[in-house]
């Protein structure tokens, strides 16, 4: 079993930043990709970023492309998002999920289907 926490989330005025947090437990060493996903009223759950455990390969969406950054803490077991200049378009419940899946391209790991874990999910509001 793998437990995901977001936190982090908040109130940011446009133009702002934000960095999110997603603590993982239980059995996490068996997880290779955290990915991260947003989701706002009446859309579509869609794909933000996602970053390996071990070389720390990165996929952006081109939603988020040159404003986010996503790393990892493997010692705290804790993947990070920051997205910078923040538009009211970025406001969503954001989700973080594990893949224990080895595959590293872009085309497998924006999908909600390679993930076999998932946290509750952090508010992020940007007001305008």
């Amino acid at each position: 079993q793998v437990q995901l926490v977001e936190s982090g989330g908040g109130l940011v005025r446009a133009g702002g930043s934000l960095r999110l947090s997603c603590a993982a437990s239980g059995s996490a060493s068996s997880i290779y990709t955290m990915g991260w996903f947003r989701q706002a009223p009446g859309k579509e759950r869609e794909f933000v970023a996602a970053i390996s455990w071990s070389a720390g390969i990165e996929h952006y969406a081109d939603s988020v492309k040159g404003r986010a950054f996503t790393s990892r803490d493997n010692a705290k077991n804790t993947v990070y998002l920051q997205v910078g200049n923040l538009e009211p378009e970025d406001t969503a419940v954001y989700y973080c999920a594990a893949a224990r899946s080895p595959a590293t391209h872009y085309t497998y790991l924006s999908r909600e289907r390679a993930y076999e874990y998932w946290g509750q999910g952090t508010q992020v509001t940007v007001s305008s």
